[in-house]
């Protein structure tokens, strides 16, 4: 059974004098069925939380930065409000993937106007209502 963590998949960026390429050559984008990009409207605004218990997620930065917050769902009729909750922070100048797998709740933040974070999802668009359970923002209170 594969491990269910959360991986940083590392990218980089190339330049010269027509200007840069960025790139992420090691994700293996096979499973993906579709993408989209989160633009919140301002940095105090909180999207999440939400979970998936059959789609994986993987996260990219288009532009600025993000906070993602990540919780391992432990029942999915009644979690835990005390699950340990990850901080993570994503910049597009590190240029990198991550990897969420099945089974973990997620919540972004932009960190800085106008930031971008490109989302991609194996499964169709048709799956998205067997496969979406949310809480309130301030559910998950145990932060590392």
């Amino acid at each position: 059974m594969e491990e269910k963590i959360v991986k940083s998949i590392i990218g980089g960026i190339a330049k010269d004098h027509r200007g840069q390429i960025r790139f992420v050559n090691d994700f293996d984008m096979t499973p993906v069925k579709r993408f989209y990009i989160i633009k919140n409207t301002d940095t105090e605004l909180i999207r999440g939380w939400r979970a998936h218990r059959m789609e994986q997620r993987w996260f990219y930065v288009l532009s600025g930065t993000f906070a993602l917050d990540l919780v391992r769902i432990d029942d999915w009729e009644n979690a835990s409000p005390d699950l340990p909750v990850e901080k993570r922070i994503l910049k597009t100048e590190e240029q990198r993937v991550i990897h969420v797998p099945v089974g973990y709740g997620t919540a972004f933040q932009a960190m800085e106007p106008e930031s971008e974070l490109l989302v991609f999802a194996d499964y169709g668009i048709e799956n998205a209502k067997n496969d979406d359970y949310t809480w309130p923002i301030d559910y998950f209170v145990n932060k590392k």
